[in-house]
């Protein structure tokens, strides 16, 4: 195990901080991650002062409202990414996560260590990349859980759209030798790769553009870049998460969230993390899976066999 090797968490959060705070505790508490948060600006000043206060943790002073389905994911993603790579540290990866996930397998740090190097990140090529070729109206990309006009009206637009007539299409354009790739939002890059991004986007104005006005652009930003680059070959498609898929009108494509009955299957999976808890739902599967799970549980016990006991 090298001693310097660290690893940045970027967290995106907007409620419960008791339970951001466990989360937390998991990934530091064998002082080998540093995790850097970003609060919804709606709750920015209500949370701020209930997130546990740490060295190794810091909170973003500057704030952006994170709506669902909306370019702000994006910005949010690349304000942490900024916040990492302007505060001097050199880290071995790069992981984002969601305030509303937890550790539920010892090691991941372990894990990162013996793929030094490597991109975890689901990708998939082209597929429906009709939501990036419409620009879709601001009320359209909203997320409801219920029947709401602008909800169906983004469904006709996409229907429409997939028989040939794009009611908004998007003026923008990517380089015929670019190839859209999306896939889940979260994921974790060596250090350099976090670097690489802002440098693209530094060099290439061209390029956010593109995704503003799409729908769901967080699931697709960063993988086109990613895969359109040097590190391509580097990609692991696999993110380590665990997410259980809603099936019902006010979930569907969503997480739904977890309870204790879902305990067994979560373990059986090989994942790391999960998503996603909510502890006014199940809180006692936040417990359980905080007080057993730790970012690098095998450092912690090496530590605990060199005690002298007298």
């Amino acid at each position: 195990m090298n001693p310097t090797s660290r690893t940045a968490f970027i967290l995106q959060i907007h409620k419960n901080p008791e339970q951001v705070n466990k989360f937390l505790k998991q990934l530091i508490v064998n002082d080998f991650a540093d995790v850097y948060v970003h609060i919804d600006k709606r709750n920015f000043e209500n949370l701020k002062g209930q997130i546990i206060k740490s060295p190794n943790v810091k909170v973003l002073k500057h704030s952006i409202m994170c709506e669902w389905g909306d370019i702000s994911q994006v910005d949010t993603t690349i304000l942490l990414f900024k916040e990492v790579l302007t505060s001097g540290k050199k880290y071995d990866f790069v992981c984002l996560r969601s305030g509303q996930d937890l550790l539920v397998k010892n090691d991941y740090k372990e894990l990162l260590i013996n793929n030094k190097g490597k991109i975890f990140m689901t990708h998939r090529n082209e597929v429906n990349k009709g939501l990036m070729e419409i620009n879709f109206p601001k009320a359209t990309r909203g997320r409801y859980t219920t029947f709401h006009p602008a909800r169906m009206y983004r469904g006709f637009i996409q229907a429409l759209y997939r028989k040939g007539f794009n009611l908004h299409p998007n003026p923008n354009r990517l380089p015929g030798n670019f190839t859209l790739y999306s896939g889940s939002q979260w994921f974790s890059v060596p250090y350099e790769v976090a670097e690489y991004i802002i440098e693209f986007l530094n060099e290439n104005e061209w390029y956010y553009p593109y995704f503003k006005n799409t729908l769901v652009p967080d699931e697709w930003f960063f993988h086109t870049i990613i895969m359109n680059s040097p590190y391509k070959s580097h990609v692991v498609n696999n993110n380590h998460l665990f997410i259980k898929w809603g099936k019902q009108m006010s979930n569907r494509n969503s997480p739904i969230e977890i309870a204790r009955n879902h305990i067994p299957v979560i373990e059986e999976s090989d994942c790391f993390f999960a998503r996603k808890f909510d502890e006014t739902v199940d809180k006692s599967v936040i417990d359980y899976f905080a007080t057993k799970v730790r970012f690098n549980a095998k450092q912690m016990d090496e530590k605990k066999e060199n005690l002298i006991v007298i």
